[in-house]
């Protein structure tokens, strides 16, 4: 919180009390702000949520650890197929979210582990290429599982899953407040998720301080001197996917049950490299960055899709470029002037962050 709040132009050096009350009103104005707009706003700002706690999981790996994860997707796959295993008619079980959360969290991590074995000999292009089929091999077989045994249903997907039910209240549901009043289900999803993130972001930020963040920013920066000073790569490398799986699986658990809806095609290579454009664009190695890349880059499509076509129509008469083509040319030039210009970022990890912090955690004064 205090590095998103740090990070606001102007306010955030002047006064960074008045920025992080400002982080906090935003976060919970702006749901309301987006129901103005239009009900399809408000499922944007889920979605973003969605795609902070991704990007916030891929950055324990990417930015932390050092290590280029182009499968993390996978992982997103296991905790939405959990949830639909574990709370949809598919199998006609039907358990509390409460339940399938901690499973999916688990069922995800030890497929980390299980990708992290057989790669802890590996670095750069080669680790990026092993990743990529992990991910697309988890996807393939989500997508082939329907015969002889159908476990998956395929290409088809899973349907009616289990909406998220918090203490009686089905989040999927309106509460009528009054005859004239009632709090839409979007809403409600969005200040669960709101949580979820808050909750994932303090994490962290202790994990950043601990002596695992420390060994983690050890090993990226140099290896070699990782291991030279006592620090176990093997088991760092191990916990950072483990971790960062489970940040995955989370969100994929989140994913269904708010869809209540989930598919081989939700799981693409396109979405691990767009999870990895998010925090590669917002600052890698920085949990303020993660979040402002998630955040811009997820709301980037729905704003074209609005505008990219009328503005078109007005200055050409005629559509020259589809949203979607348009998307990818903006996103490919913002990466490309990103690296030019700000290589680290938007909002650059600082490098001595782990040192200052923890001392000051420990009452350690200078």
């Amino acid at each position: 919180m205090n590095e998103l709040a740090l990070a606001i132009p102007w306010l955030g050096k002047r006064n960074p009390l008045a920025a992080r009350w400002l982080v906090i009103a935003i976060a919970i104005a702006a749901p309301l702000v987006a129901m103005a707009f239009g009900r399809t706003w408000v499922r944007v700002l889920d979605f973003a949520l969605l795609y902070i706690l991704l990007a916030l999981g891929l950055n324990l790996v990417v930015g932390f650890a050092g290590l280029l994860d182009l499968g993390y997707i996978a992982f997103y796959a296991v905790g939405a197929y959990t949830a639909a295993f574990l709370a949809s008619p598919h199998f006609d079980v039907h358990l509390p979210i409460w339940i399938v959360l901690p499973l999916a969290a688990c069922f995800a991590a030890t497929a980390g582990i299980t990708l992290g074995f057989p790669v802890l000999r590996l670095r750069g292009d080669y680790l990026a290429i092993v990743t990529l089929g992990f991910g697309e091999i988890v996807r393939i077989f989500m997508n082939n599982l329907n015969y002889p045994i159908n476990i998956t249903n395929g290409p088809q997907g899973i349907n009616a899953l289990d909406p998220v039910v918090l203490f009686g209240w089905d989040l999927s549901r309106n509460i009528q407040v009054t005859e004239e009043l009632s709090i839409n289900s979007l809403f409600l999803y969005y200040y669960f998720f709101l949580l979820c993130v808050v909750g994932s972001i303090i994490f962290i930020q202790r994990l950043q301080i601990s002596r695992v963040g420390r060994a983690w920013a050890a090993m990226r920066d140099d290896e070699l001197a990782a291991k030279a000073i006592g620090i176990n790569t093997r088991n760092m490398k191990l916990l950072a996917f483990a971790l960062g799986a489970t940040f995955g699986g989370v969100s994929g658990v989140l994913f269904g049950t708010f869809q209540g809806f989930v598919s081989p095609e939700s799981f693409s290579l396109m979405e691990s490299i767009a999870v990895l454009t998010m925090v590669v664009f917002g600052g890698m190695g920085n949990i303020a960055g993660a979040i402002v890349g998630a955040i811009i880059l997820s709301a980037l499509p729905e704003i074209l899709r609005h505008l990219a076509v009328p503005v078109q129509q007005a200055l050409f008469g005629h559509v020259l470029l589809d949203p979607e083509v348009l998307r990818m040319l903006l996103l490919s030039l913002a990466m490309i002037l990103m690296m030019l210009l700000r290589p680290s970022g938007l909002i650059p990890a600082s490098a001595k962050y782990s040192h200052i912090r923890y001392l000051k955690a420990k009452g350690v004064t200078e």
